[in-house]
């Protein structure tokens, strides 16, 4: 068998190579759609991974109608090992392009990158992890697009960790199903997954970021929409008749704190509340928001204060309306695992095994693993080496990328144990 260190190294140029090609399919969800997937293009990928699935040596890979890819390798060894499962999602964010993408591979000697003609720059002031990264070869993109690391980095480490067990028949692992899913980002990512059949009693996403950190603790997240009616009439007669719903929506947001309970304002433990969509016209707007904590009081007290804000507002204008929805997007993972403490511990071994010291930390955000775990897969979540998602200023080692999927060689034989 090769040194960890080797082993890694091999892993990076196959995950790479594979990266490389998935971040040109433009895969990027759409929460307005809606059919399941909401793009017909994640289709694109997925079927191209259902493919290389079956090419690598897993001749069970199929994708079902909700577009989920799904296969299966075999164990390896004959006594009883719980099935694990590596899940990934194909789709990019909403907030930037994902259609176009020309990822840059590059050697980093320091300082700040300039992202071609674009006029965008990563800077260490403003991404801290790029200083540890100098003599390593990172890949960006051009400053047009995103890059597509959250998630086809998770993606692309997944397969190239699956490739090389098939390759390696005498490496001692259980069974190990690997899936793959649209809809991450707009919060439906695995809504119509079949836990019960898919055979799996622990599971992985493949979502994180620096390389070592693992997580067992999200937020919780939760979707607020406030529909404004306002009260139309021709704005040359419109005095004491007029009511403006733009205005109203303008109201509503300059009553949020300035210093406090937003994402600019926040971190660590720190929940918020963001408004994140405003599409309409002077009669009617639609003003949408998302609240997330990682307390569950915390983040029903966040709804409570925005549907606060909207009575306050309406109170002042009786001749308009507020309606106000909300509904629960996912739960925090800490209660799940907490059950089943083993899912992390055997994460933490793997990555100790690979050369790096592991660090639990708590997710901002979420990941397909808060579904699946409230669903009954209780699912932790690995690190990619991906970082300043959603952004055009995204990059990843190509380094941190093989030590994630030998994390996942590791993981597969730690279990086996």
């Amino acid at each position: 068998m090769p040194t960890e260190t080797t082993l890694a190294a091999r892993l990076a140029e196959d995950a790479a190579e594979r990266f490389l090609r998935y971040v040109r399919i433009d895969t990027q969800s759409d929460e307005e759609s809606a059919t399941y997937p909401s793009t017909e293009k994640q289709l694109d990928l997925l079927r191209l991974l259902r493919d290389e699935l079956e090419q690598i040596g897993l001749p069970d890979a199929a994708i079902d109608e909700h577009g989920y890819v799904t296969a299966t390798l075999p164990a390896t060894v004959d006594h009883d090992v719980p099935t694990i499962a590596w899940l990934a999602h194909v789709d990019t964010a909403r907030e930037v392009t994902g259609a176009g993408v020309s990822p840059q591979r590059i050697r980093y000697d320091g300082g700040e990158i300039p992202l071609g003609d674009s006029g965008q720059v990563i800077r260490p002031s403003e991404s801290p992890e790029l200083a540890s990264h100098a003599g390593h070869e990172l890949i960006t993109t051009d400053g047009t697009t995103l890059l597509g690391a959250d998630d086809k980095a998770g993606v692309a480490e997944i397969m190239a960790a699956v490739a090389h067990l098939v390759s390696q028949p005498g490496v001692p692992h259980g069974t190990v199903k690997v899936a793959f899913n649209p809809d991450e980002e707009i919060g439906r990512g695995v809504v119509h997954f079949p836990v019960d059949t898919f055979g799996a009693t622990a599971a992985y996403t493949v979502d994180g970021s620096t390389a070592g950190e693992l997580q067992a603790e999200t937020f919780s997240g939760a979707q607020v929409r406030m529909h404004i009616h306002g009260r139309a009439i021709h704005p040359g007669w419109a005095k004491g008749e007029l009511v403006n719903a733009v205005k109203v929506a303008g109201e509503i947001l300059g009553r949020l704190p300035q210093d406090r309970l937003s994402p600019e304002t926040t971190e660590g433990r720190e929940g918020y509340v963001h408004p994140v969509f405003v599409q309409g016209d002077s009669t009617e707007i639609e003003l949408r928001f998302i609240a997330r904590d990682f307390e569950n009081d915390s983040l029903a007290g966040h709804v409570a204060f925005l549907r606060g804000i909207a009575e306050e507002v309406a109170a002042d204008e009786p001749r308009c309306s507020i309606e106000v929805e909300d509904r629960i997007q996912y739960l925090n993972t800490r209660d799940g695992l907490e059950r089943h403490p083993q899912i992390v511990a055997h994460l933490e071994e793997a990555i100790r095994r690979v050369g790096l010291e592991p660090r639990q930390t708590a997710i901002r955000g979420g990941t397909d693993g808060s579904t699946l775990t409230e669903m009954g897969l209780p699912t932790a979540n690995v690190f990619t080496g991906g970082h300043d998602a959603h952004s055009q200023r995204e990059w990843i080692c190509v380094e941190d990328m093989g030590l994630a999927a030998a994390t996942l060689v590791e993981l597969a034989q730690v279990w086996a144990e």
